[in-house]
């Protein structure tokens, strides 16, 4: 595992292992509703991941063989679309899902 992507999932493990107790406190007005900002969180990191993934073979590939860099090119542009897609789709049902959030009393 790379380190960046490993230090992304510490933080992420140490900010749900604190976040746990003060959600699970009873008495309190309202809550803390992170479900859809963490959603957002993994899914923008996700399809970023997958970008720069299709970027950097779609480089190499164009290194290798410069004669079809156009197809490439080409591929790999509707690929990024595609992902592009995918995420504003998920983005949409993190942020509906969090209108649906009421608060125990």
């Amino acid at each position: 595992m790379s380190q960046n992507l490993r230090v992304m999932v510490y933080g992420v493990g140490v900010f749900l292992a604190l976040a746990a107790p003060a959600m699970a406190a009873e008495g309190g007005s309202g809550g803390v509703h992170f479900s859809a900002a963490i959603g957002a969180a993994l899914t923008i990191c996700g399809a970023g991941y997958g970008i720069g993934r299709i970027g950097q073979a779609a480089v190499e590939a164009m290194a290798r063989q410069p004669e079809v860099a156009g197809q490439i090119q080409t591929a790999m542009i509707i690929a990024a679309a595609l992902i592009e897609g995918a995420t504003f789709f998920a983005l949409i049902v993190c942020m509906g899902s969090n209108a649906n959030y009421k608060p125990f009393n």
